[in-house]
Parts: structure tokens; C-alpha cells; sequence
């Protein structure tokens, strides 16, 4: 019997492993929308289609409508927009992300100063857990549209956020997949993540106040009209109508499109910096690199609505 060894230097068994090698479909903006530049403040993109920076803008004065109209346009254009240098309490932060619409409440996680505020406080104590790619609170009938956070303390190193774009995750997919996974809907829960600090009688209460949701595995974005993949590992559970090995095997295939670095910004956080991303058309992955430092944020998400 010819032995591995031997079989691989004949050329007998060469694996076949599917790559996206080449230039990707990076696709910014719908199409038929025209280019358009920013008049108010200058803007600074950190990748061709995901994440930019912009200056002149002080979120803790008050913004007139025509600014939060191009501020807007950044916002769907970019995905997710930076800004550095903002010297703001939490009730300005709150104040900016009331522009957008009504503000959640988190039952799970922390709150800050007021209910209305996420806080994450890190240190020796507390690791960082949001270290895999997810989209916030898809557990709920209608998930956030976006948030808003604001980091008040900083580590030396580390401690840097991704974001993926989940359109041009959704672009990229081989042809036979988009057929595949066109009009199915997948399950989302949040008993996985959250569910895992609560007693069993807590567990419950939970599940009944906020139940399972099924939300379209390609999700239109409702104001750019954009298809966007719709699924997460931290929360999508189950596609319905396939079995469960079937259901697992094509979901850990859609959720390793978010790995792919073409589609993703990295963004170094320091003091007083403010990110404000698309929760409808993102996935984020909060590196967990900087133990035992401390990293302080807050986060203020807004009001979503039903994924179609």
C-alpha cells in the first residue's frame, strides 16, 4: 500500500478547497447613487468601502437639521463614521443618538448614568466577551438600527474594533448560494449568549418577555435597498425548513463571510472617540486583546424596525 507521504509527492490527492482569490466586488454605495462630497465637514475614508472618519463636527453642540442630513447620508454611505476628540457627557451622547429615532433599553447588560445607556467597564475583573462577530440584539423582533458608542477611557494597547460590511458580504457569495438561501429565514435567540448568566427561573421570564425571532437570512436594507446577510453566530440559532446539520453547516458557512478582511474597517480607539455604525447593514467584533487594562464605553443603541 502506497503510504500518504507517497501518495501526495505522486500528485495522486491534491485537496479541493474553494478560494476567493483576486480583486472582490467592493460596491460603496446602491446602485445609481452618484458620488457626492460632504460640505459641512471633511471626511476621511479608512477603507474603500467601510468606515471613515470625520472632523468638524462637535457632537456636544446642537445639530441643525441640514448637518444631520449629511451626517445621515455618511452614516448609510459609510456604514459606520468616526468621530475623534469628543469631549461629551452621556446626556450629549444620548442627545445625538435621539436624532435617528427612540432609544432602547439592554435588559441584559449593564447601565450607565441613566437606563437609557450601555455601560462596558473592563478591567482585571471583567474580560472583554464581545470578541465575535455579531450584530446587536437580532434576538429582537425589530433590532436596533444603529448605536452609538463613545469610549471614556482607553488601554495602552489593544482594544481595537472591527466592523464587517454585510452587503458586500452578500455581493460576493457564489451565485448558486444567493439561490440557495433567497426567501428563507433563520431563527434568532438570545438563550445562547445572554441566557447563560440567568437562573433557570430568570431564564424563562426572559424567554417569555422576549421570544424567539425570525427575521429573512438576506435582509433589504429599508433606505439604501441594498441586500445585506442577515445572520450572526452570537445569536441566529436555525434556518427554518432545514434539518438542523444541513441548518448548521450552511450557517457557519454564512458567518465566515464576515471574516474576510476586503470587507472590513479596523478602528483604534483612543479617549473621547465616538463610533456611530449601521446595525442594519454591519457586523462588529470588539478585539479582546488588552487584559488586564482597563477600556471604559458607552453605548446608546436606537430604535429599529421589522427586517423585511
Amino acid at each position: 500500500m502506497m503510504s500518504q507521504v507517497a501518495t501526495y509527492l505522486s500528485r495522486s490527492y491534491i485537496p479541493k478547497r474553494e478560494h476567493k482569490v483576486g480583486a472582490h466586488l467592493l460596491q460603496r454605495l446602491p446602485e445609481g447613487v452618484q458620488d457626492r462630497p460632504y460640505t459641512l465637514f471633511r471626511l476621511k475614508p479608512l477603507s474603500p468601502i467601510i468606515g471613515a472618519e470625520i472632523d468638524g463636527v462637535d457632537l456636544g453642540k446642537p445639530i441643525p437639521p441640514e448637518l444631520k442630513e449629511e451626517l445621515h447620508r455618511a452614516f448609510l454611505e459609510w456604514k459606520v463614521i468616526f468621530f475623534r476628540n469628543q469631549n461629551i457627557s452621556s446626556a450629549e451622547q444620548l442627545a445625538f443618538a435621539r436624532l435617528w429615532g427612540g432609544i432602547e433599553r439592554h435588559p441584559f447588560l449593564p447601565q450607565g448614568s441613566v437606563e437609557e445607556v450601555t455601560r462596558f467597564e473592563k478591567n482585571e475583573k471583567a474580560i472583554g466577551m464581545e470578541n465575535t462577530w455579531h450584530t446587536d440584539v437580532t434576538w429582537r423582533l425589530k433590532p436596533a438600527l444603529g448605536s452609538v458608542l463613545r469610549l471614556s477611557e482607553v488601554p495602552p494597547q489593544g482594544g481595537d474594533t472591527l466592523w464587517a460590511d454585510m452587503a458586500a458580504a452578500y455581493d460576493n457569495l457564489p451565485e448558486e448560494v444567493k439561490v440557495q438561501i433567497d426567501g428563507l429565514t433563520a431563527i434568532h435567540d438570545f438563550t445562547g449568549s445572554f441566557g447563560r448568566g440567568l437562573t433557570p427561573e430568570q431564564l424563562v421570564a426572559k424567554q417569555e418577555e422576549y421570544p424567539a425571532a425570525e427575521h429573512p437570512v438576506v435582509r433589504i436594507h429599508p433606505e439604501t435597498g441594498r441586500k445585506t446577510l442577515f445572520v450572526n453566530a452570537a445569536f441566529t440559532v436555525r434556518i427554518i425548513g432545514l434539518e438542523a446539520e444541513e441548518s448548521e453547516k450552511l450557517l457557519q458557512y454564512l458567518f465566515k463571510q464576515a471574516h474576510v478582511p476586503e470587507y472590513q474597517v479596523r478602528f483604534h480607539w483612543e479617549k473621547n472617540s465616538v463610533a456611530f455604525w449601521d446595525n442594519r447593514a454591519t457586523q462588529h467584533y470588539a478585539v479582546s486583546d488588552y487584559y488586564p487594562n482597563r477600556r471604559i464605553a458607552e453605548r446608546i443603541s436606537i430604535e429599529g424596525d421589522l427586517p423585511e
